[in-house]
C-alpha cells in the first residue's frame, strides 16, 4: 500500500502526496464578494498539500449563507480567484474550487432585493445565521420549482466552467454538512413528491444532476463530489443512510476525478462506500467522535487502503507546513478551533503563518 506522501493520481490531476486541505470557510471575502491578496497568502502558504479544497464558494447571489463568503458567478470574482490559484501553482499546489449552495441555510439579510433562501421543499432548518446584526433564526426557504431547480443546476455549471477560467485545476461540489445538495438527500428538509423527493431514488436525483452538469461543463475527471454520511448538522436527517449513500453511488457518473468523505463518527459507511466507490476516495476522518478534529494518525487511512487521499482541516490552519511536520512527527501547532468551527465567522483576524513554528 502507498503512504500518505507517496504521489497519486485523481483524475486529471497529478499530486505530488496524498495529502489534502480540506475545505473550511473564513468569510474574508473582499468588495463583490471577491477573494483578497490575503486569501491568496493563505492558500498559497499552504500548498505543499497534494490538493488544496477551497473555502466553499457560492455559485450564485442566492446561493450565499454566510457573511463575506467569495463567488464565482461574477467577472471580478474569476479575476481574484485567478490572482489565488496563480499564486498557488507558483508554489508547485494544486487546488480545485468548492461550489456550495447554502440552501435553507442563510438569511435574507445576507441576500439583495428581497431574495430569500431557497431548498427543496419550505421546511425551517432549526438553526440560526450570523448577519452584520447578529445572529438570527433561520426563515422558511422557498421551494425551488422544477424549473428553478433547472436553473440551479445550470448555476453551478456555470460557476465551474468560472473555476476553471479562474485557473483551479478542478471543481469540487458540496454535497456535505446540511446544504442544498445535502437537503435533497434528507429525509426531513425534502418533503417533495415530484421526481426530486418521496423516495431515495428520487431524492439522490439532485446531486446526480448538479453532478452529471459539472462534469459535462468540465469534464468528469475534474469533477469531485463531498459527502458526510449521517451527519445531522445544520438540523438534517437521513433516514437509513446506508442504502441512501450506496443508492447515490449508484447514479453518479462514470469516471469522477474522487468522492470526498467527510466522516462523522461513521467509518461503517466510510468502508461501505470503499467497498462499492471504483474511483479515487478522499477521505476527511473522524472516526469516532461527530464533527470531531482528525489527528496526525489518522494519516494511516492510506496506507491501511481505507483512503487514497487523507485530508486535514484544522491542522492544515494551524500548521501551514503540515507535509513537513507529518513527515517529521511533529511538533504541530494545536489548532484553535474556534476559528473554524461555528456559525459565527466573524472576527477572526490572523492566518497561522510558517513563522508560527509550535
Amino acid at each position: 500500500m502507498p503512504t500518505a506522501f507517496d504521489p497519486a493520481r485523481v483524475g486529471d490531476l497529478d499530486l505530488r502526496n496524498r495529502l489534502a486541505m480540506a475545505p473550511m470557510t473564513r468569510s474574508r471575502a473582499g468588495a463583490g464578494n471577491t477573494p483578497t491578496d490575503l486569501t491568496a497568502q493563505y492558500y498559497a502558504q499552504r500548498a505543499s498539500a497534494g490538493l488544496i479544497v477551497t473555502e466553499a464558494i457560492q455559485p450564485s447571489i442566492v446561493g450565499q449563507g454566510y457573511l463575506d463568503t467569495p463567488g464565482l458567478h461574477s467577472e471580478e470574482q474569476v479575476a481574484a480567484w485567478r490572482v489565488v490559484t496563480d499564486k498557488v501553482h507558483a508554489e508547485g499546489g494544486r487546488i480545485v474550487a468548492q461550489l456550495m449552495h447554502s440552501g435553507r441555510i442563510g438569511h435574507p439579510d445576507l441576500l439583495p432585493d428581497g431574495l430569500i433562501p431557497v431548498a427543496p421543499s419550505p421546511v425551517k432548518a432549526d438553526a440560526k445565521t450570523f448577519t452584520k446584526d447578529g445572529p438570527k433564526d433561520s426563515v422558511v426557504p422557498h421551494e425551488l420549482s422544477p424549473r428553478e431547480i433547472e436553473t440551479t443546476i445550470d448555476d453551478f455549471a456555470s460557476a465551474a466552467r468560472n473555476a476553471i477560467a479562474a485557473g483551479f485545476d478542478g471543481v469540487e461540489l458540496h454535497g456535505a454538512n446540511g446544504y442544498l445538495i445535502h437537503q435533497f438527500l434528507s429525509s426531513n428538509a425534502n418533503t417533495r413528491s415530484d421526481r426530486y423527493g418521496a423516495t431515495v431514488t428520487n431524492r439522490v436525483r439532485f446531486a446526480a444532476e448538479v453532478t452529471q452538469a459539472v462534469a459535462e461543463a468540465i469534464g468528469p475527471r475534474r469533477t469531485g463530489l463531498r459527502v458526510s454520511p449521517d451527519n445531522t448538522l445544520v438540523d438534517i436527517v437521513e433516514d437509513d443512510p446506508e442504502t441512501l449513500y450506496a443508492t447515490l453511488l449508484d447514479h453518479l457518473p462514470a469516471e469522477l476525478a474522487y468522492l470526498h468523505i467527510m466522516e462523522v463518527g461513521r467509518r461503517d459507511i466510510t468502508q461501505m462506500i470503499r467497498r462499492q466507490w471504483n474511483g479515487a476516495l478522499i477521505v476527511n476522518p473522524h472516526p469516532s467522535l461527530p464533527m470531531g478534529t482528525a489527528t496526525p494518525e489518522d494519516i494511516s487511512v492510506v496506507a491501511d487502503g481505507l483512503a487514497d487521499v487523507v485530508a486535514f482541516g484544522s491542522l492544515f490552519l494551524a500548521n501551514p507546513d503540515l507535509v513537513r511536520r507529518l513527515h517529521a512527527g511533529g511538533p504541530f501547532n494545536e489548532p484553535d478551533r474556534a476559528t473554524f468551527y461555528g456559525g459565527d465567522h466573524r472576527g477572526y483576524t490572523d492566518y497561522p503563518t510558517l513563522d508560527a513554528t509550535g
